[in-house]
């Protein structure tokens, strides 16, 4: 039993669910948040109470700090838990919790601040030991910086977001030319995402492998580690599929444990975190520390039998490490999928909908983490993060096998998903030996596209809305959420906004199309070329911010601009145009 009379729970989706069920579990009340696109939301109904934040828009929620104050204090909490993304990584949040006698469930701010700063990271394993991937401890500003250390540390180079994390606000850079175009990209996303614009630069490793240590830390400065994982499959820079334990040699697994421990005493760290590394053969750099819980960390959890999130609770509570490193061992193997609402059809474009399907496998050795649902709402203004398939085996085979049984159990149907693109990576080549790196998904995309093609190629058959249960009404009184039973509305239907639309077969757009058209719902971010202007195949002519990511529209074909239909700053709607070309003659 904890101190906490009772935790906010300061995140959405499936972490906000994975957190309230760990509360559960230490008999703690908990209270969820919520903005106006996720007031229906299945987290929200598990908790003991839930308050609405604001409109969707994270700046007027999630990262609303003023009136997530307001609601611990109104419901009477003394933590916080900021579950990963949002404010977890935040040191001023962290440091306003204290200042209104809320305990913040994660490490100190001083720790968040010397590594949840990519830069200071550097600076601080640099200090303690550990190799860093060749680049710059400092910030870079502008095409000329960048410029004088793509001739130093030769192409390609990596322009990343400071504050980053997740694969946001990382762009690659091959050539000269393409510098301007990422600075401004990872700028921008790194502002849409994080509120900080500050970038450096590394150098780009061409084919390594993408390993984490996930370590834990008390406050009496008691450290241990609890593994590593294998992160490597990632589409876009950010991860797809992870395992544990990694397909790498031991010892650099040890010289890897040995380092972030290491690291992670000489910061005072006193949570559950994770240290990021590259490794190319038998060398290792540090890459980033994330000081929160990992998204991956459930297969962590199934290796090692330990709860992280109970543990971050117990020991910002003031426990002890209650083990030491030699009372761990890791039994079996397991594997982690990542089920998105994207398309790898369109360069793994994310898809806001209404599931209009939802049913999750099952049997020996799964777990899902997700807070889903058939007519859960996928809204554009977040993440694309659906869910979590976790399998267990004795051994990788057997955690492997199990994985690909439970990817053809698990049905989704409303959106595009990467169910059916996992399906097909999991089960054999480069994933089956274990032999893989951070380009492997890329190349599997490109090598198996009939396969991928086909994959998707079937409309999902159309399903019937059944009647909602008509006895239970949510309403608020004062921005929190209450359910109330109303008698007499048997036979009530789903309202039509939340009915998932009719799925219609992608239509790929006419090579002659006078129109360069939307690919999603978004918000145009910029807009490339003017009427007049002579545009290339393929050349980007406007980005696209959705679901928190930028996305590049490529032309379709050559062509003269006639018209720019789209402004930028403005919501556009799939299908909708961007510009138009003067007719051919």
């Amino acid at each position: 039993m904890t101190a906490f009379k009772k935790i906010l729970v300061a995140n959405r989706g499936e972490i906000a669910l994975r957190v309230i069920r760990a509360c559960r579990e230490l008999a703690i009340p908990c209270v969820a948040v919520y903005s106006d696109v996720d007031r229906q939301a299945v987290y929200v109904a598990e908790a003991d109470e839930a308050y609405r934040l604001g409109p969707a828009p994270a700046s007027q929620s999630y990262l609303n700090v003023e009136r997530l104050l307001d609601v611990a204090a109104r419901a009477g909490c003394d933590a916080v838990h900021p579950g990963y993304g949002f404010l977890a990584e935040n040191a001023s949040f962290a440091r306003a919790c204290a200042q209104h006698g809320l305990t913040f469930i994660g490490p100190s701010a001083s720790a968040i601040e010397r590594m949840g700063g990519k830069i200071e990271a550097r600076r601080a394993a640099q200090a303690a030991g550990f190799p860093i991937v060749p680049g710059t401890v400092e910030p870079v500003n502008g095409v000329d910086a960048v410029k004088a250390l793509g001739e130093k540390f030769g192409y390609p180079i990596a322009v990343k977001a400071a504050a980053g994390g997740g694969g946001k606000g990382l762009k690659v850079v091959h050539s000269e030319a393409d510098i301007a175009h990422a600075i401004q990209m990872a700028a921008g996303e790194a502002s849409a995402y994080f509120k900080d614009a500050t970038l450096y630069v590394e150098k780009y490793l061409a084919r390594p492998k993408h390993i984490e240590v996930q370590i834990l830390g008390d406050r009496a400065g008691n450290v241990v580690h609890l593994g590593e994982r294998d992160c490597s499959m990632q589409r876009r820079h950010q991860k797809l599929v992870e395992e544990t334990p990694a397909c790498i040699a031991p010892a650099v697994r040890d010289g890897l444990y040995h380092a972030a421990v290491e690291l992670a005493r000489s910061i005072g760290y006193d949570s559950a975190g994770t240290i990021e590394c590259l490794v190319e053969g038998d060398r290792f750099y540090f890459l980033e520390m994330n000081t929160r819980i990992q998204v991956e960390h459930t297969v962590t959890e199934m290796t090692s039998g330990l709860d992280l999130v109970k543990a971050q609770i117990r020991i910002a509570a003031g426990e002890r490490l209650w083990f030491t490193q030699s009372d761990l061992s890791s039994r079996g193997h397991s594997i982690e999928c990542r089920i998105n609402a994207e398309s790898p059809l369109h360069d793994f474009r994310p898809c806001a909908g209404t599931l209009s399907v939802y049913r999750e496998p099952g049997g020996p050795g799964v777990r899902v983490d997700a807070a889903a649902a058939t007519g859960t709402v996928i809204p554009q203004e977040y993440d694309s993060l659906i869910g979590k398939l976790i399998t267990w085996g004795h051994d990788r085979d057997e955690a492997r096998e199990r994985m690909s049984r439970a990817l053809r159990e698990y049905v989704i149907e409303g959106v595009d998903t990467t169910i059916p693109f996992l399906r097909l990576l999991v089960a054999g080549g480069a994933f089956a030996s274990g032999d893989y790196a951070t380009p492997t998904v890329d190349e599997f995309r490109h090598q198996h596209a009939g396969q991928i093609a086909e994959a998707y190629g079937r409309a999902p058959q159309e399903s019937v809305v059944l009647d909602a249960e008509p006895s239970i009404l949510v309403v608020e009184v004062g921005d929190k959420r209450f359910t109330v039973r109303v008698q007499g509305l048997n036979g009530a239907r789903l309202s039509a906004a939340r009915r998932a639309p009719k799925f219609k077969a992608a239509k790929k757009t006419a090579s002659d199309s006078a129109a360069v058209s939307a690919p999603m719902h978004g918000i145009v971010a910029e807009i490339h070329v003017s009427p007049g202007d002579d545009v290339a195949d393929g050349q980007v002519v406007a980005v696209i911010e959705a679901m928190k990511m930028m996305n590049e529209v490529v032309a379709h074909r050559a062509g003269k601009v006639a018209a720019i239909a789209a402004k930028a700053g403005e919501t556009i709607e799939t299908g909708a145009p961007l510009l138009t070309f003067e007719e051919s003659v």
